[in-house]
């Protein structure tokens, strides 16, 4: 995270407001596995559980001391199935968000962000069992707010940040066709009355908790994280649960921009 740049050039003499007025940026590319829960009644009535990976990348600019600017781009791939393991449920998943954050409080060693993030997903389930409709689209476009918070610790005079962000959608668009809708007649016939729907809390929960360490390792960093993700929807007769646990490790690149 930027933060982490801004302490590791506090060694070499430069200020807080000197790094930040270079425009401190890192990018991280991460990869990771973990447990999937997919369900959809439009497919199947049943929980369907496996294994997914992730592949997650992150950028994130100091505009000003205390603005940021968060970028994520996530692809998630899983594999699940029934409780009698006779049918699978495969899901792709592609989510982008950006966001911004303001230092609400500054610390030495700690600092607290808060900002809100604008985010659009997009995939399928797709089911081996069924033959007419075996595959239930998703869309959602969300506005969310978003907290972090970000430790450094000093080990052998070396940074190390751990950071905890929690994301949480407050409202949005999604794409919900009705109960029992035949993707035939909505995208071959134009039959498309209905398929979009608001959201906020009474028809869909959702959460993300993303938690990761930066280690420096000679001129490289090392991210280890944990990223939990869970997603719930119910509207026309139909719901959608999407719930991940995530291990990711990855590497930080870092930069000044002027």
């Amino acid at each position: 995270m930027g933060i982490l740049i801004l302490f590791a050039c506090s060694q070499s003499g430069l200020t807080q407001i000197d790094t930040l007025a270079l425009r401190a940026m890192d990018e991280a590319t991460s990869f990771g596995f973990g447990s999937y829960q997919l369900k959809d009644t439009y497919l199947s009535p049943f929980i369907y559980q496996g294994w997914g990976g992730r592949i997650l990348n992150e950028r994130v600019t100091w505009l000003q001391s205390k603005l940021s600017r968060q970028r994520i781009i996530g692809v998630d791939l899983a594999t699940t199935k029934n409780p009698a393991e006779n049918v699978n449920d495969f899901g792709i998943f592609v989510d982008y968000s950006h966001a911004y954050h303001y230092n609400v409080f500054n610390g030495n060693d700690f600092n607290i962000l808060f900002g809100a993030s604008a985010s659009i997903m997009g995939g399928f389930i797709y089911n081996t069992r069924n033959g007419n409709n075996p595959l239930s689209a998703k869309a959602d476009v969300s506005l969310s707010l978003s907290l972090m918070l970000m430790y450094t610790l000093w080990i052998n005079e070396a940074p190390v940040t751990l950071r905890y962000q929690g994301m949480l959608p407050v409202a949005g668009l999604f794409f919900a066709p009705p109960y029992g809708a035949s993707y035939y007649e909505m995208f071959n016939e134009g039959n498309l009355s209905d398929v979009l729907a608001f959201n906020s809390f009474h028809n869909k929960l959702g959460l993300t908790n993303y938690v990761t360490i930066d280690i420096p390792i000679y001129t490289q960093t090392l991210r280890l994280g944990y990223l939990y993700s869970y997603y719930t929807t119910d509207v026309h007769s139909i719901q959608t649960r999407i719930f991940s646990n995530t291990l990711l490790i990855g590497w930080v690149k870092e930069f000044y921009l002027k």
